[in-house]
């Protein structure tokens, strides 16, 4: 075996967005693109020498190529031992959960997350800290900056591993032990939530559940999980087994593309409970027989009723959502009186109020929810939070959500998605609304007047640190809001997201449809960014 140095020359597009670097497959396939962005990675880590990193991904076309290239490099450069989950298979809350476990000094974790998958979809590589979260801004700034200056690379000439078998192997001096997947990740599940409730009231009470894995990673987690632990029916968990293009699918747990399971549950016969998780499982989408939870509303409930399940029954120090979700947990944790942090939207942003101890749960209205047990956000932990919560209550999941908005009012709330969007004037529309948010304060739009305007920015309350430039926010009076950002996890042109939001506290009200409810807003968002105008686009191409 012998250590290569390869001169290399910089890409110029190597930023990590809000969820790492994302680019298609074919551009991770250019000659020394994935090298160039891992060295850059090793060198921006002091201290990394002879230490011990987690290494997987979600099973997505180059990800086992990716995976034996990285190995190397390592090896190369250094590291000690690499943790690497079976197959190459890790979702990136279990990630997460390795690395705390045993207490590693980072991990890398190879997904694009909901993106689609195969050899023309998208591949991603982000770097998680040792606190098992993504790394801040400060971290992937020095990646970047070391990518646009980077001359070569090393890497050990050697076989490939054997990422298919448990157990240890040497590459040159580092140990590579391949590790069981699923194993860890479920004893931090059961030390969480109360299995045996659960399992008497999926065994013994004929509770009926349709799980989603979107042929993503949670497969194998959600069948040992659900199937062997909980005692669901073999067949509970569909789209259980990973494939490299996802069966040629879109893993995105929302109405649109999760379209199988929804079918299920607003069909005959239909299910009590359903839930989807997307491509590296830190997603879910939770659906009652015929009903829909919003990611919103699923925060607040989980917190509203946090002191039913043993891993949060003895309170929450606090919560924390992303700007763009809706306010309906901030009613909540007023009534608990804990605090409530509106921080931009990232999972890295929850990652120094979770350390701090300032925040339990946090929650992102891209179908994204965890808690302080690790620091990703998690789609299997969401599920079984709730199917806890449903067998202490013995409710269904519409009685809860309804018994919520009668407590605290309802949030009507959704986001309209332009994918695809032209980037010159996707990024001249935001141009545009942020030159004119100045001006806004008490003004009328419509029937609105603003009570205030302004593109966001965030000082982190733990470290002082400062993010500028998070999304366009225009709040109105009585409580309604739009929001407008730039999507960072899309690879092809740009994804404009519109957030609409509006309060209602009259429960003759709740049962409304979202999209009424909001009608006048959804017209008033189109007249203030002049979306038509600007992308010829008349309508979104997902709403949630």
């Amino acid at each position: 075996m012998n250590l290569r140095t390869v001169t290399t020359t910089p890409f110029d597009d190597q930023k990590p967005g809000t969820s790492g670097l994302r680019k298609s497959v074919i551009d991770f396939q250019k000659p020394h693109y994935l090298e160039n962005f891992v060295q850059s990675i090793f060198d921006s880590l002091e201290g990394c020498e002879g230490q011990t990193l987690a290494l997987g991904g979600d099973g997505r076309y180059y990800n086992r190529q990716a995976i034996q290239t990285i190995l190397k490099m390592a090896a190369a450069n250094g590291i000690g031992k690499i943790l690497v989950g079976q197959g190459g298979i890790l979702s990136t809350p279990a990630t997460s959960c390795i690395i705390r476990k045993y207490e590693t000094f980072g991990g890398i974790v190879l997904s694009a997350s909901h993106n689609p998958g195969g050899p023309d979809g998208d591949f991603g590589i982000k770097y998680n800290i040792g606190n098992g979260g993504p790394a801040p801004e400060k971290v992937t700034e020095a990646i970047f900056d070391r990518s646009k200056t980077i001359s070569e690379y090393k890497i050990l000439e050697a076989a490939d591993v054997n990422i298919d078998r448990i157990g240890s192997f040497k590459l040159g001096t580092m140990e590579v032990e391949v590790i069981d997947s699923v194993v860890a990740y479920v004893e931090l599940m059961q030390s969480l939530f109360d299995f045996d409730y659960i399992h008497q009231l999926i065994a013994d009470k004929g509770f009926k559940l349709c799980i989603d894995s979107m042929h993503a990673v949670t497969g194998p987690y959600a069948k040992a999980i659900f199937e062997r632990h909980l005692g669901a029916s073999e067949g509970t968990v569909i789209n259980g087994i990973p494939l490299e293009d996802f069966g040629q699918g879109h893993p995105d747990p929302n109405l649109v593309y999760a379209k199988e399971l929804v079918d299920i549950l607003f069909g005959d016969n239909a299910p009590d409970f359903g839930a989807a998780s997307d491509g590296d499982g830190d997603r879910n989408m939770i659906l009652g027989r015929n009903f829909f939870v919003t990611p919103s509303d699923s925060l607040a409930i989980l917190t509203a009723n946090a002191h039913l399940v043993p891993g949060y029954k003895n309170g929450l120090s606090g919560v924390a959502r992303s700007m763009p979700t809706s306010a309906a947990v901030d009613r909540v944790a007023a009534k608990l009186g804990i605090g409530c942090y509106e921080t931009p939207t990232g999972w890295k942003f929850f990652g120094n109020l979770l350390d701090a101890d300032k925040a339990t749960l946090c929650g992102e209205e891209s179908f994204g929810t965890g808690s302080n047990h690790i620091r990703e956000k998690d789609g299997l932990w969401a599920v079984i939070f709730w199917l806890n919560i449903l067998a202490v209550t013995g409710k269904s999941v519409e009685q809860i959500v309804q018994e919520h908005w009668q407590t605290y009012g309802r949030n009507f709330y959704s986001r309209h998605d332009y994918e695809a969007v032209e980037t010159k004037p996707a990024t001249q529309l935001m141009e545009n609304l942020r030159s004119a948010v100045g001006g806004m304060k008490g003004t009328k739009l419509g029937a609105y007047e603003v009570e205030y305007a302004d593109d966001f920015s965030y000082t982190d309350p733990v470290d002082g640190s400062i993010s500028n430039k998070q999304g366009i926010r225009i709040g109105f009076t009585d409580g309604s809001r739009i929001v407008f950002r730039l999507s960072g996890t899309g690879t092809k042109g740009a994804t404009l997201r519109v957030y609409l939001e509006r309060y209602e506290p009259d429960s003759s009200q709740h049962d409304r449809d979202p999209q009424e409810a909001l009608a006048d807003l959804i017209v008033l968002a189109d007249e203030v960014a002049k979306i038509k105008a600007l992308t010829g686009r008349d309508r979104p191409t997902v709403i949630t």
